[in-house]
């Protein structure tokens, strides 16, 4: 079935495998390089490092059938981009070079250098890159799971439910239309303000606005975290009469009643009862559990490392990136592609002996949002999550909102995502590419 059978040795049935495995007493199958996760951070570094280290010297563990582009589901709940564009098959994005352990991560025992999967088997690495995202926590919510995709309850943070999220939108004729922030950090915070002004805006160009309450619930103490783009969004909210409640925090779901429960994230117990005709939920999310479980997360949970260097800080021979390292940023596509770079030469140099702190390349935090604010307008926020401070691209003041970097942002990133970052070739804005020149392209 495939050219290269030995790269989908792990696809096959766990039972069959298990079965073989024991009758035919096969070592703990060994890679130079491992990296968990086939999301955007580990596709960026196992397409390079895959080609730099040889043919099947990395496995790269992922368990699911599709990979998504998700920073396209804003455009997909506001009925602008097909579903379909979002997604590719796992096996058409794997670097051809590398294997593909079709698997979950279940523990890791970073003093022995061995992986645990679902089904018992493990995996032996000489390094590790861990980029397993951050997941969902539905069940945080009491009453979300049973609700979402009925009863006017979506989310453009589940393939599930963002085309539910067009459907109720489109379906709205009145009422309170409410959309939420957790408390917790989430990919893309950018993503929750945004769905309400593509909503607000549809409302509009439908003549239905002034039948709806357009509501913006976050459990922050602010709608944006970078100063400059906060005050932007700040003035289009108030111009364009979505209220904005902070510190104010979904709880419950009651989908029967159409009725949604907030509190305040102290813990006071103060709480307030809404009353719907569609929300848009941003559940709360974390880390994957086996990472604190396996002793190389920090207290909250993340894999902890250097924020510069991205190395781990107890285990040298691990290296993070992603929404699911400590690096104190926002967990975006940008901050991604930036941080990939970052993180493949000081692997390598690592590898070869060459690395330390004098020649180690740094990560100052770059991360960006586009902020979809109307079905043709978009600011393009891009700053240090570190700082605080804008750290723009273009020569021109990108805290307006505009048409071309809306165009910029349906059109080329996509193009930029599947064709170069999933393959190596993107690491973010153009100041950081002479340090990776001798990276094969």
């Amino acid at each position: 079935m495939f050219a290269n059978k030995s790269r989908y040795l792990f696809c096959e049935s766990t039972s069959t495998l298990v079965k073989r495995f024991a009758s035919t007493n096969i070592k703990i199958p060994s890679y130079k390089l491992v990296v968990i996760g086939g999301g955007t951070g580990g596709l960026a570094v196992s397409s390079t490092l895959s080609k730099v280290l040889g043919k099947n010297e990395v496995a790269v563990i992922e368990p699911s059938d599709f990979h998504y582009y998700q920073p396209l589901w804003t455009f997909v709940g506001a009925g602008i981009k097909p579903f379909s564009d979002s997604a590719k098959p796992t096996e058409q994005v794997m670097p051809s070079d590398a294997v593909w352990i079709k698997n979950k991560v279940t523990a890791i025992e970073p003093n022995g250098n061995l992986i645990t999967l679902k089904d018992g088997q493990q995996v032996k690495y000489d390094y590790l890159v861990v980029a397993t995202g951050i997941q969902c926590n539905w069940d945080k919510i009491k009453g979300l799971p049973e609700s979402l995709g009925k009863n006017g309850v979506s989310s453009n943070y589940s393939e599930s439910t963002v085309e539910k999220t067009w459907e109720f939108i489109r379906a709205f004729r009145g009422g309170n239309a409410i959309f939420t922030m957790p408390s917790t950090p989430i990919k893309c915070p950018g993503a929750a303000i945004k769905i309400a002004y593509m909503a607000e805006d549809h409302f509009n160009k439908n003549h239905i606005r002034g039948k709806c309450n357009v509501i913006y619930n976050t459990a922050m103490g602010k709608i944006f975290s970078i100063e400059k783009y906060a005050k932007s969004l700040t003035r289009i909210a108030k111009d364009r009469g979505i209220e904005v409640n902070f510190l104010t925090e979904l709880s419950e779901i009651r989908g029967d009643k159409k009725e949604a429960v907030f509190k305040k994230p102290d813990g006071s117990g103060e709480e307030k009862i809404y009353n719907y005709e569609f929300i848009h939920v941003v559940p709360p999310m974390g880390p994957p559990p086996f990472i604190a479980q396996s002793g190389i997360g920090n207290a909250a949970g993340w894999v902890d490392v250097d924020q510069y260097t991205l190395q781990h800080v107890k285990y040298p021979n691990i290296f993070s990136l992603g929404d699911s390292s400590s690096a104190p940023t926002s967990k975006t596509a940008a901050a991604i592609a930036s941080q990939s770079g970052i993180l493949k030469k000081n692997l390598l140099d690592y590898i070869s002996g060459k690395f330390n702190s004098s020649n180690a390349a740094k990560y100052d935090g770059y991360a960006s949002c586009p902020l979809l604010v109307g079905r043709d307008k978009l600011i393009l926020a891009e700053f240090s999550g570190y700082t605080g401070t804008p750290m723009e691209t273009f020569p021109v003041d990108q805290g307006e909102e505009r048409t071309s970097m809306y165009w910029l942002t349906k059109e080329v990133l996509p193009e930029i995502y599947w064709n170069r970052l999933l393959k190596g070739t993107w690491v973010g804005p153009k100041r950081f590419r002479n340090l990776f020149s001798y990276l094969p392209q």
